[in-house]
């Protein structure tokens, strides 16, 4: 048995500094020396193992234990459904019928600031709300040089359009870990993050014109900006508090797709013309369209059929297990026991497992080779090796600083800030995100400690937690990893710091939005936005 000691030293300050050294390890590692990713993760988990054992007093096997459940985490659910939104994007490849996509997109205007909106906005988030992890930024940087966008402007525009999806990103990913690590439950964490992100979401839109075409761009297209934002954030927020956040994003870039269509036709009647369209001969025939956007239908339906009642639900909910991990005994400074000891896997209804699903019927239902798609399957697999082990690494970290009480430590020395943590609270998510380059790796890190700090202060620990990853939605935008994706995939590598001058100013200033917003939520001015 492992008791918490938040304060080994005998002094906040001193102890705060201790605790943090692991991520400072990591965080110099990838901000600075530029190390690949798993190499820095791996770096941070042996200082936070060496650190929990000599100055924690942890014992080795719990420490071991410790780390080893959150790793375990780390592969299921989280890569497992990494994997499977891999997958059906080599499917969608293999099949010819992800470039329709991308077609599709173009053909509603014949305006390239009104197509990159569309295509980096709308089809980014669509992307974000299955793989995350910067797969939308590649694909969309390529979509949008393509439309003939300069190759800086394509990655400018892609990586910023990357940060309103984030917090709900991967199917629910950051909120699900964020879960996990703070012991609040899911769905009033989703709840309350749509309640932010969907405020900060509206504005990307217009900052997306202004990266396009300046002010002249926000004078002459702001009715299509204010559409999809409008319409991203009614469907996050309706979709987050009232469906299910795992499908938020997926909802949110369908109700702006649809508030742009609706908008670009009532343009058009009004003028007599068909202005925004593309000749008829250009169009794509229906029924490639609909079987290119098939996979998202498909993923939708298996989320509503084990989400909401009735016999399949509950037959999946049956087949769920938790258990104690082994060896591992701790407990909170107060001597209860500490939640994240115990492991749920819930194989059967986790995302990747309908993910899975969802491209088998897809493989089928496009008709894709077996030997084909097990090809893409495997490809899939080498693709995100090494991101497997980065974010097995990180979540080990994490759980690593939970269970020795380094968390606790930090969050206690937080705690001095009184009131005004809670404006500043949103810049740590958005620090983690800007140096881990994931919303889902910056609520394992993070979480625990905005919630101590929380606690300790008397403010709303969801209200905490949740600023936490919507904070880091701006953090996306400048991530050196996401600023390396982009400059790659339009052949710019090496200039991503010129990339990174483009939109930090943007990043920050809707980050003091965020923060702003956050603190009034702290007041009875706007405290009633807290569930």
């Amino acid at each position: 048995m492992y008791r918490q000691v938040p304060d080994p030293l005998g002094h906040p300050a001193l102890a705060a500094l201790l605790a943090a050294t692991p991520l400072l390890v990591l965080l110099a590692l990838l901000g600075l020396v530029r190390l690949k990713s798993h190499w820095a993760a791996l770096a941070g988990l042996a200082t936070a193992f060496l650190i929990a054992t000599a100055g924690y007093g942890m014992p080795l096997g719990q420490a071991a234990d410790g780390a080893l459940e959150g790793a375990a985490f780390g592969l299921f659910p989280i890569v497992w459904i990494i994997l499977g939104a891999v997958w059906i994007n080599r499917l969608q490849r293999a099949s010819g019928h992800f470039d329709v996509i991308g077609r599709t997109f173009s053909s509603l205007s014949g305006d390239v600031r009104i197509q990159a909106v569309l295509i980096a906005f709308c089809f980014g988030a669509m992307i974000e709300s299955l793989s995350g992890f910067g797969t939308p930024i590649a694909v969309t940087s390529l979509i949008l040089l393509g439309l003939g966008l300069d190759p800086l402007k394509a990655a400018a525009v892609a990586a910023f359009a990357n940060t309103a999806p984030a917090a709900f990103g991967s199917v629910g990913n950051p909120i699900q870990t964020l879960a996990k690590v703070t012991s609040l439950p899911g769905a009033d964490l989703g709840a309350m993050v749509g309640r932010q992100s969907a405020v900060i979401a509206a504005l990307v839109p217009f900052v997306l014109l202004l990266l396009l075409d300046g002010r002249r761009g926000l004078r002459e297209v702001w009715p299509v900006a204010l559409a999809a934002g409008t319409g991203f954030a009614v469907g996050q927020f309706l979709c987050s508090n009232y469906l299910t956040y795992q499908l938020t994003d997926l909802v949110a870039s369908l109700t702006s797709l649809t508030s742009v269509i609706v908008l670009l036709k009532i343009r058009a009647r009004r003028h007599g013309r068909a202005a925004e369209a593309e000749p008829r001969a250009a169009r794509l025939p229906r029924r490639d369209t609909v079987l290119a956007f098939l996979p998202y239908a498909i993923i939708t339906a298996l989320f509503t059929l084990v989400s909401y009642g009735g016999p399949l639900a509950r037959f999946v909910k049956d087949q769920d297990i938790s258990f104690p991990w082994p060896g591992l005994h701790v407990t909170s400074p107060s001597g209860r026991p500490v939640a994240v000891t115990t492991f749920d896997f819930g194989w059967l209804g986790a995302a990747g497992t309908l993910l899975l699903a969802t491209g088998v019927l897809t493989a089928l239902i496009l008709r894709v080779p077996v030997r084909r798609a097990l090809r893409c399957y495997l490809d899939a697999l080498h693709q995100i090796r090494w991101a497997a082990l980065t974010i097995a690494c990180v979540l080990a970290l994490s759980y690593l600083m939970n269970l020795s009480g380094m968390a606790a430590s930090i969050g206690t020395w937080l705690a001095g800030l009184g009131g005004a943590f809670a404006l500043f609270s949103g810049f740590t998510g958005w620090f983690g995100v800007a140096l881990t380059g994931s919303d889902t790796s910056s609520n394992a890190l993070f979480g625990a400690m905005q919630v101590s700090a929380a606690q300790r202060i008397g403010l709303s620990p969801l209200l905490a937690a949740a600023t936490t990853s919507t904070g880091g939605v701006q953090g996306k935008a400048v991530a050196m990893q996401n600023l390396v994706i982009a400059a790659s995939a339009v052949g710019t590598y090496g200039r991503e710091g010129e990339v990174l001058r483009r939109i930090i100013g943007w990043s920050l200033a809707v980050l003091a939005v965020l923060c702003l917003l956050a603190w009034l939520q702290s007041t009875p001015v706007l405290g009633w936005m807290v569930p």
